[in-house]
């Protein structure tokens, strides 16, 4: 059985659950059964009468675990809670999770929730509220575990046991020299199966890999993919740890990043979902479809610098979107490459130009390859079904291949050169690249086909 319809069984058995005539203690034993994360999904599908139900039947610490998977959904639900309620499940959720709630509800409501909390919950929340979007430190969580590196095995093995109490993510476990600074990190199995007598700085990892908290979430990513742990400390400025994050607060991140350069690409803010009100999403779009519209005028002003050629040739008409097709799909890839590669703040002035003449040669092999294609397969079409003598079919078919290779080539080095010298401008090379480089390309495959439709086909061929 796959998720999805698993997830639609568990549904339908939750709801009928919640449905039911039974007792609240029945009912609360039965949902015990379930993954927090199949109650969120079935949630979904309720009325707000029957999360009422759920809410008042599941514990806070469950309760706030759902709210955890219920992703967008969590901000409708936790309004749907009396104050005092919705307090309480704010403080057992991960604080990041949390601060990400909170943010994303109505400031008035927001500080009343915080002026409910305990003491140490607020001060945490309040901590990593303080860092910006952009930021790692936003990310990270404080549901972490730290030893000083002058115990023995034994004490830091009670020491773990102790703190596992409020903190569960105990699988790596980081080492305090006695000033508190970060010295490194070691796996629980590691502690366990360690000799009493084995000094504990012989089982700790110094070259364990770290972030600092006001590192930007982008320039994080190489670091945070290069290692597959389970969690990462987030430090100070002063080499304190403020927090972690968490592999899964890392594959979060990345989706984000991705998601919000796939909504750059497109000319979008990165913001937009389907909440946003069509005015401010008209609004934010808007500008780049002038920009857009404007530049395709200049693209159609140098079609009508064709016109004696078009005149002429009518036939070559019908093949000019298959070059604008191809020159904008390879400039395309190439800006997509470029953008993944810049992620890469170490990224030197060589390797850059390497990459740039990579792409023109993957651009011209391709051309080629569908130049040879082109020249075959085309000419042979208007030959046989347009009906056209043999040399002419396959002058325009060799105009056509070689059109390709030129613009292909041209365009790769368009999608490749126009992010990095945005980067290199400090422009955000996702948001100023995208829409741009469609419309550049689609200007590079008309002046390549029709100049050499010009050359090749009426100056030299007098055709």
């Amino acid at each position: 059985m796959n998720d999805v319809n698993s997830s639609t069984v568990f549904g339908e058995k939750i709801l009928k659950i919640v449905r039911s005539n039974s007792s609240p203690k029945v009912k609360s034993e039965d949902l015990k059964d379930f993954h927090a994360g199949d109650i969120a999904a079935a949630m979904s599908g309720m009325s707000e009468k029957e999360r009422g139900i759920i809410y008042r039947l599941l514990d806070i610490d469950t309760l706030s675990e759902v709210f955890e998977y219920a992703d967008e959904d969590a901000l409708k639900y936790i309004g749907e809670l009396d104050p005092k309620k919705a307090a309480q499940v704010l403080e057992r959720m991960e604080p990041d999770d949390a601060v990400d709630l909170l943010k994303a509800s109505d400031p008035k409501q927001s500080r009343a929730f915080i002026e409910l909390m305990d003491s140490d919950a607020k001060k945490d929340i309040m901590a990593l509220a303080a860092y910006d979007e952009d930021t790692i430190g936003s990310r990270m969580t404080t549901n972490f575990v730290t030893v000083g590196n002058s115990l023995t095995i034994q004490e830091a093995m009670k020491s773990v046991v102790s703190q596992a109490a409020e903190h569960d993510n105990v699988s790596v476990i980081y080492i305090l020299d006695e000033h508190g600074v970060y010295d490194g990190a070691l796996d629980l199995k590691d502690l366990i199966v360690a000799r009493q007598k084995t000094p504990l700085e012989e089982i700790v990892s110094t070259t364990y890999p770290y972030v600092y908290a006001d590192e930007k979430i982008e320039d994080c990513l190489p670091t945070l993919k290069d290692y597959s742990e389970e969690s990462i400390p987030v430090l100070s400025d002063d080499n304190h740890i403020l927090g972690v994050v968490t592999l899964q607060d890392v594959m979060e991140t990345m989706d984000d990043e991705m998601n919000e350069d796939y909504a750059k690409l497109g000319g979008l803010s990165a913001e937009e979902d389907l909440e946003e009100p069509v005015k401010l999403s008209m609004k934010k779009r808007l500008p780049w479809l002038m920009l857009l519209m404007y530049l395709g005028l200049i693209v159609s002003s140098v079609v009508g610098m064709y016109e004696q050629v078009v005149a002429k040739l009518t036939m070559i008409m019908a093949f000019q979107s298959m070059i604008l097709d191809m020159s904008g799909n390879v400039g395309t890839q190439s800006l997509a490459v470029t953008i993944r590669v810049l992620m890469d703040e170490k990224l030197t002035g060589k390797q850059k130009a390497g990459l740039v003449f990579k792409e023109m040669r993957v651009g011209f092999l391709n051309g080629a390859v569908l130049g040879i294609l082109a020249l075959g397969t085309i000419g042979a079409y208007i030959m046989l079904i347009r009906k056209y003598p043999a040399p002419m079919a396959f002058a325009v078919s060799a105009c056509i291949g070689i059109s390709l290779i030129v613009a292909m080539t041209i365009s790769s080095l368009v999608g490749t050169g126009v992010p990095i010298f945005f980067k290199k401008i400090k422009i955000d090379p996702a948001v100023a690249s995208g829409p741009l480089i469609t419309t550049i390309t689609d200007l590079v495959g008309v002046v390549t086909y029709y100049s050499l439709a010009w050359f090749m086909l009426i100056h030299v061929l007098h055709m």
